[in-house]
């Protein structure tokens, strides 16, 4: 299994990879098999770890990537270089479904009811040698999630996809990696990407890293505390580390 170098931005050791060194990561953890998980990380989820030690506990335990052009500033601002990829989950995804060694058996959790399912035809359209192996929408009650848990074991699928915002995917897959057993990558928004539910940004504004001011421009309501007050808030908080670090 590759033992990653990571950085630490904020209380989040972020690993130090290129696009394949993250696939082969990712194919280590199904082959694995025991609950290993996969997250992203990006300035918003460095501000939420920042107030929430169960984020910052299930992202101790997982491979966490980098997401977005904050932790890369920040990563270049601490320790002198980016980090060699912007390795985003949106991105990252479709190229390990192509990449990986593995034949995947997948079970998607997440989104509004139906968009999971939307998904998954999507993706076995595009990926042939992968199966769906189950669907389920995120918006189910704590007394339903035992049962869950036990269909998700037994389901035979080799990875979780879980696509449930933060933290609340990332806390789950922690809560439950004994369990389930599979590995699990915490997708966010991936699912509704995929299913047409929310579109992506143009690829221009993707290559100038300017995804989120789109996603703002689209839900500017949900969206203005993440990134109008949120990357003040993180660039603060990197600063602070600096100081702290000299």
């Amino acid at each position: 299994m590759i033992e990653a170098e990571t950085s630490r931005i904020g209380p989040v050791d972020i690993a130090v990879l290129t696009f394949d060194e993250a696939v082969a990561a990712v194919d280590d953890r199904i082959d694995a098999a025991d609950g290993g998980s996969v997250t992203f990380c990006n300035a918003h989820s460095v501000n939420l770890a920042r107030v929430d030690r169960r984020l910052v506990d299930a992202y101790s335990d997982s491979l966490v990537l980098n997401d977005g052009i904050g932790v890369d500033m920040a990563r270049k601002l601490l320790y002198g270089a980016p980090f060699p990829a912007n390795v985003n989950g949106s991105d990252f995804i479709p190229i390990f479904f192509e990449r990986s060694r593995h034949d995947l058996r997948l079970f998607l959790l997440g989104s509004r009811p139906g968009i999971a399912a939307q998904a998954g035809a999507i993706i076995t359209e595009r990926y042939p040698r992968h199966r769906i192996i189950g669907v389920r929408d995120g918006y189910f009650k704590p007394d339903e999630e035992p049962a869950l848990v036990n269909e998700i074991a037994r389901s035979g699928a080799n990875l979780l996809i879980i696509g449930m915002g933060q933290p609340r995917q990332e806390i789950f897959a922690a809560e439950h990696a004994a369990k389930i057993g599979m590995a699990s990558m915490s997708v966010g928004a991936f699912l509704d990407f995929t299913s047409g539910a929310i579109p992506r940004a143009p690829g221009w504004l993707r290559a100038a890293r300017l995804e989120w001011v789109y996603r703002l421009a689209l839900e500017p309501r949900r969206m203005f505390d993440r990134y109008v007050l949120g990357n003040p808030r993180f660039i603060l908080g990197v600063l602070k580390d600096r100081r702290r670090n000299d």
